[in-house]
């Protein structure tokens, strides 16, 4: 893709943490941005963050009315009349263990953090094939590369995540469309206060690891790069990043090491 410096690009997720952050920077590289979340008023203070220009629209989204996805995407468009990147930041995480979670709580980790992204990015594919350009940055999680006690519901929602876009991007290189996966590790936002327990409610507290992770600062920068590098993958993180190599090579010794972690 090269440089990133005024594409438009659509972000979900845009209200807080790494959203918000990708937000702002972008702002500053003079793109127009489309800011989408579940709620309107956050997202209007990031845009007057972001200088409150006419560059900047607001979209609030959710993505569990997957039956909107077409009308919300039609309306993107309007906005700047052409989308260049779709940023899938939007989602939840969950902290409750396989034999106490509720089966409806799985329901919403998936069609928040899956059948939403897939619905969302096949409403705006066929622009990008119509404009023999587009790009889809995904964001996943580490824990869509290997799993973690806690978070079985949101393990296989992202391990989904990478198998539907590797496809994405296979059937349609042809079309001019890319397609980058972005894994953060512990990143500091609210996602695991945010995190759903086992009757699906939130967590309401914070964790060690997330409070100890990377700023979402740093985590956009890097996304950015991946972004203008036109990246397959990219991991985002501290040392949990080695359990990529780990999964892939001595997956009993990384097994061994996240139980011992104790990581909630």
């Amino acid at each position: 893709m090269g440089s990133i410096h005024g594409k438009t690009i659509w972000i979900t997720g845009a209200s807080s943490g790494i959203g918000k952050s990708l937000a702002l920077e972008l702002g500053s590289r003079s793109c127009n941005l489309i800011l989408s979340s579940r709620k309107k008023g956050e997202l209007e203070k990031v845009k007057e963050l972001c200088g409150g220009t006419d560059n900047i629209a607001v979209l609030p989204l959710d993505l569990q009315d997957l039956d909107k996805m077409e009308h919300l995407s039609q309306m993107a468009i309007s906005f700047f009349g052409k989308i260049d990147i779709l940023i899938n930041n939007a989602g939840i995480s969950q902290r409750s263990l396989i034999m106490d979670t509720k089966l409806d709580v799985y329901e919403q980790l998936i069609t928040i953090n899956y059948l939403g992204t897939v619905a969302l990015s096949k409403a705006i594919l066929p622009h990008f094939i119509r404009n023999r350009s587009g790009h889809f940055v995904t964001v996943t999680s580490l824990m869509g590369k290997f799993g973690s006690p806690y978070r079985s519901g949101y393990c296989g929602a992202k391990h989904a995540l990478h198998g539907f876009f590797d496809v994405m991007r296979m059937e349609h290189e042809k079309d001019g469309v890319n397609v980058t996966l972005v894994c953060p590790g512990f990143v500091r936002t609210n996602v695991a206060k945010n995190a759903l327990t086992a009757d699906g409610s939130p967590q309401q507290e914070d964790d060690v690891a997330t409070q100890n992770g990377i700023d979402p600062e740093t985590a956009a920068k890097k996304m950015i790069k991946a972004i203008e590098k036109d990246k397959f993958e990219v991991y985002v993180g501290g040392k949990e990043v080695k359990g990529i190599y780990l999964k892939r090579f001595f997956p009993k010794l990384l097994h061994k090491m996240v139980l011992k972690s104790r990581v909630r």
